[in-house]
């Protein structure tokens, strides 16, 4: 975690950028989504992209009624169901190693009880499952429960160090908290879109249209990189 002094001025540089990033992406307002239908689809979305995932999570909730049928399902023919999402033979069984611990441990096939858990706490619960990891619990509790959490996938970690407020050799695993200190959080769920809006139009992996940013003069990547270039 930086210095007293340099998060001051990363949440300096959080309140120039975020007005700008809600007058070009605008401002979704949250609404929940089912926790296990969340958990699922973050294992399933490891690793490919998102038509691919929604592509194997259609096909696993079309196949089995319940999530019961899902652990209980031969694995061969849950790997099958959702190869679509890729690395399907990882995939199937770490989904139902999770369902089975969360169904040994609750007695259910349910995790709303992480609504009204601490937030570290219920980071640390959700890490303690099979695929599951700070990117992971993050997106349940933010998206699932609207909890103050934080998540960094490789949009947030490649456009939160081109901006500057991630050091260019942190990992996405430990940026979570780093950005959790620099942005408010009830500012969590529409900040953390609007930068993905941002890194899937302009901020690019590759030739980011840095003439068309509405942030490069708030940008450490423009200045440094593009004007000194």
């Amino acid at each position: 975690m930086p210095a007293n002094d340099e998060l001051k001025a990363l949440q300096e540089k959080y309140r120039k950028i975020a007005p700008l990033l809600e007058a070009e992406y605008g401002r979704k307002t949250f609404k929940p989504h089912d926790g296990m239908d969340e958990l699922v689809s973050c294992i399933l979305s490891q690793s490919t992209t998102d038509a691919n995932r929604d592509r194997g999570f259609d096909a696993l909730k079309a196949k089995y009624p319940s999530w019961k049928s899902v652990r209980s399902a031969p694995e061969e023919e849950l790997i099958d169901t959702i190869r679509p999402a890729g690395l399907a033979n990882s995939k199937g069984p770490r989904i139902q190693a999770a369902l089975a611990q969360i169904y040994d441990e609750r007695g259910e096939y349910n995790i709303d009880f992480l609504e009204d858990m601490p937030v570290d706490d219920a980071k640390e619960w959700l890490k303690a499952l099979p695929g599951v990891g700070p990117k992971t619990a993050a997106i349940v509790l933010c998206f699932g429960y609207g909890r103050p959490a934080f998540p960094v996938d490789t949009h947030i970690h490649r456009v939160g160090k081109r901006i500057g407020f991630l050091p260019n050799n942190i990992s996405a695993d430990n940026a979570h908290p780093l950005m959790e200190a620099i942005v408010p959080p009830e500012e969590y769920y529409p900040f953390h879109l609007q930068m993905i809006y941002h890194g899937r139009a302009i901020c690019k992996a590759r030739n980011p249209l840095c003439e068309k940013c509405p942030i490069s003069q708030y940008c450490d990547y423009y200045v440094e990189e593009v004007l000194e270039s």
